[in-house]
């Protein structure tokens, strides 16, 4: 648990969090990774280094950006940074098997009555790998997804689009799941200038996040973005340590999981256990945390220096 912030969570309160994160994909999973590891609220379990979809490189390069930023925070407990699949699901039926899929499996399997959250901002190659891997863990987890169009339709979005075989696994399962679909994720805008004010400042760990995201802004593949203004960003990734802190009862809906087609759209939609899908979350809640945490964990390592 850390130990910054001047209010105790009840044990009762607290809950085992797992991070899969797909990190270099773009600049946003940093934000909400670092607001995981802040939240006391949180024993932080693993951060999974998870793939994006386009090679086992990028799995590896999420695994040493998850290990710069951590050591950029200077813990007093390092965090466990594991890898997860190189790849996505070759079929609904094969497992890639990785430590991070290990380590969900584990971990739900341990007697621990404080209940396990597995947070996915990326595809759910590794969740759906412990599936396969032990059914018996679809009833001891709950899985939190940024990813999915909107419904009722769907349609392509980055993270389902990287392995559709795994969100069929994990949707036809009994699992419980909480989905952030895109028309949801993307009510997390803020300005670079924000950024620059209540980021930047704080610290070794917001120079480090402000940063990254300043120069992913100068990329190509950020230029070459149809929705990228070049002044804003969406971060799209911290609904996921946000619902933990504050679960927006009223703002989801049950909705039947729906079997995903290879376009991408949802069908089906009857045939499978209900989930949460939500319609919307309260940016000013989740941001205002994060910014709160970055600069009480700031005063603590001045403080832990002197």
């Amino acid at each position: 648990m850390t130990t910054h912030c001047h209010f105790t969570v009840p044990r009762v309160k607290q809950v085992r969090v797992i991070t899969d994160t797909d990190f270099f994909n773009e600049a946003d999973d940093p934000f909400a990774v670092a607001q995981a590891l802040l939240s006391p609220k949180f024993d932080n379990i693993a951060l999974v280094a998870a793939h994006c979809g386009r090679g086992a490189e990028q799995m590896e390069e999420s695994y040493r950006g998850l290990q710069d930023m951590v050591a950029a925070m200077a813990l007093d407990e390092p965090a466990t940074i594991l890898h997860g699949a190189p790849h996505a699901l070759p079929n609904q039926t094969t497992p890639v098997v990785s430590k991070g899929a290990e380590c969900i499996v584990r971990e739900a399997m341990k007697d621990d009555d404080r209940p396990l959250f597995v947070l996915l901002l990326g595809p759910l190659t590794d969740l759906a790998s412990a599936l396969l891997m032990e059914p018996r863990i679809a009833g001891r987890v709950t899985a939190i997804w940024i990813g999915g169009g909107a419904y009722p339709v769907g349609g392509p979005e980055f993270n389902l689009g990287n392995d559709i075989a795994a969100v069929n696994v994990v949707f036809g399962s009994t699992m419980a799941v909480w989905q952030v679909p895109k028309n949801v994720y993307e009510m997390m805008p803020v300005s670079l200038a924000e950024l620059d004010c209540k980021v930047r400042p704080q610290g070794t760990l917001g120079r480090w996040l402000f940063d990254q995201l300043d120069a992913y802004n100068q990329s190509d593949s950020a230029a070459a973005s149809t929705f990228r203004t070049g002044e804003t960003w969406v971060l799209g990734d911290n609904p996921a340590p946000g619902l933990l802190l504050y679960e927006h009862r009223f703002a989801f809906d049950w909705v039947p999981a729906p079997y995903i087609t290879a376009d991408q759209t949802y069908a089906a939609v009857g045939r499978n256990r209900p989930i949460r899908v939500y319609r919307n979350i309260d940016s000013r809640l989740i941001l205002d945390d994060l910014y709160a945490k970055l600069a009480l964990y700031a005063r603590y390592m001045e403080g832990a220096s002197c």
